[in-house]
């Protein structure tokens, strides 16, 4: 058996044991690390794996680390932990139940409007559907709603922190594809439009509005064709003459936010990281007109916010290592070949790539996912001639998709555990059918009118400046150094002939600290 096919059967194996692993429970850092170590091993006894791969671990973590873009997740996370506390979304349900209540459905309406509302000030999914559902299901409840409507209205409302931004997992998903579409231009040889988590957030602005539009449709013709499913609420006086004063007092701190952070980013005027900062003053801000702001709320936040940023850095550790030994096995040539022999061309290879995550999205994370698949899959569909940004913004759709899905939508668990006993399961398994249904149709609108996804980020920054191939039209074989770096400049060619995969290690990082005095990066860009 050839050393190449020896490294493209462990590639495989690696894959799904690793995977294997991640679905048994164990924790995902320590499962891609550590089953990537034991088969490199087993390539390196078997001549299918070179051991020196592995030294250039530190500097891409040390890149990855001090990314500048990545800096907006804690911040992100910070943001939506203080907003949790500030008890903005208790004041906006109630405010926007009682308004809209009146009507058949107004309930409804609302728990969407402000799971839109607060996916737009936090980027946080399951705190959303928990406050959602500790505070708009009793309610719900007591205006005669049907178990099934309100437990589903409640949890798609409140995933739409998914891909509605400022959301913490667009941030990473237009992390990679800055690197993924720079090797895309080094790939083809042609010039490119750049990508970045802006772009991104404003391909995404849309599709989700599309998404509370669709949610609403639904709501409406529910109250007009079942109006027993969802009906009106019954205020007192003293309700309605108070109503206008606490709409507006529940309603314009958020839009504050919302504007001060998503207006900076599609103004130009600030970057994603540089929002975050504004975002989390902001929320600190509100926190403390509302009378909720201490400082032992502020150690409670910054410990969670350090425990939250830790585990999710901790995963990117791990999907460094599994992306190292999975590309130095030769695993990226054989997933851009089986992409490439999939019938239907880039269509199908898209297709593939979508049901592999939908599917990984019934069992692990969301940010699992994208750090595991994308990397991998994303430099191959770009170079076919998809848009980075569509393909963007269809990854987060799907995966919000999959996060909604029985029997194991990680909404759903949400839901289960704030939801009374005379809820049963079953009825929360079958109230979120229709919007899982409204997803697939938002999958299919973005597919046939990809414009949804890409009109707004042209509108809004009109001037990216194209991508050009590296000199010579070197087409490397790796996207370690563009996507683990987090950093979309491209990289001097290489100057020594090899394989793909040295001559990515031959190209110093651009985050990373120089070689000087260093001789394992000395030795590295060297070559062979």
């Amino acid at each position: 058996m050839s050393t190449g096919l020896v490294g493209d059967v462990l590639a495989i194996a690696l894959f799904i044991v690793a995977t294997f692993g991640v679905l048994c429970g164990f924790p995902i850092a320590f499962s891609l690390a550590g089953f990537s170590l034991l088969f490199a091993g087993l390539g390196w006894a078997l001549g299918a794996f070179d051991p020196i791969i592995l030294t250039s671990l530190p500097s891409r973590y040390f890149g990855q680390m001090t990314n500048e873009v990545l800096v907006a997740v804690p911040l992100f996370i910070f943001m939506g932990a203080v907003l949790e506390r500030s008890k903005i979304a208790e004041a906006l349900l109630e405010t926007m139940g009682q308004l809209f209540g009146t009507l058949r459905g107004g309930l409804a309406i609302s728990v969407v409007i402000v799971g839109a509302l607060l996916a737009a000030s936090t980027g946080v999914v399951g705190a959303t559907v928990v406050t959602m559902g500790l505070i708009s299901l009793p309610a719900m409840m007591r205006a005669g709603y049907d178990p099934k409507l309100a437990t589903g209205v409640i949890c798609a409302s409140g995933t739409l922190g998914q891909i509605i931004p400022p959301s913490v997992i667009l941030i990473f998903i237009g992390d990679l594809l800055m690197g993924a579409n720079q090797l895309a231009a080094q790939r083809t040889g042609k010039q490119v439009d750049p990508v970045s988590v802006g772009d991104l957030f404003a391909g995404a602005f849309l599709p989700g509005l599309a998404l509370v539009a669709l949610y609403i449709l639904y709501i409406v013709l529910l109250a007009f064709t079942r109006p027993d499913t969802c009906p009106a609420l019954v205020m007192d006086a003293e309700q309605r003459r108070t109503l206008a004063r606490r709409f507006v007092r529940a309603l314009v701190p958020p839009l504050l936010l919302i504007i001060a952070v998503l207006g900076s980013i599609l103004s130009g005027i600030a970057t994603p990281t540089e929002a975050a900062s504004i975002g989390a003053l902001g929320a600190m801000v509100l926190a403390a007109l509302n009378r909720a702001f201490s400082f032992a709320v502020l150690l409670a936040v910054m410990r969670n916010t350090a425990v939250i940023s830790a585990l999710v850095f901790g995963i990117v550790l791990g999907v460094s290592v599994f992306s190292l030994v999975f590309r130095g096995l030769g695993g990226e040539h054989l997933v851009e070949q089986i992409l490439s022999d999939v019938p239907g061309g880039r269509v199908g290879a898209v297709l593939a790539v979508m049901a592999v995550m939908f599917v990984l999205g019934f069992f692990m994370d969301t940010i699992e996912i994208v750090l595991i698949v994308l990397p991998i899959t994303a430099p191959v569909i770009i170079a076919m001639g998809i848009d980075p940004v569509w393909l963007g913004v269809m990854v987060g759709i799907n995966l919000q998709t999959a996060f909604l899905t029985p029997p194991v939508g990680f909404a759903l668990f949400y839901m289960r555990a704030v939801a009374p006993a005379s809820i049963t399961t079953g009825a929360i398994y079958r109230g979120i059918i229709p919007f899982v249904g409204l997803q697939v149709v938002a999958l299919g609108l973005l597919w046939a009118a990809p414009g949804l996804a890409t009109w707004l980020t042209k509108v809004v920054f009109p001037d990216a400046v194209p991508a050009a191939a590296p000199a010579g039209g070197s087409t490397p074989g790796s996207v370690l150094d563009d996507i683990l770096k987090g950093a979309p400049g491209s990289a001097p060619p290489p100057t020594s002939p090899g394989s793909p995969l040295d001559q990515i290690l031959n190209q110093a990082p651009t985050n990373a600290p120089s070689s000087d005095g260093d001789p394992i990066l000395d030795r590295l860009q060297k070559g062979n």
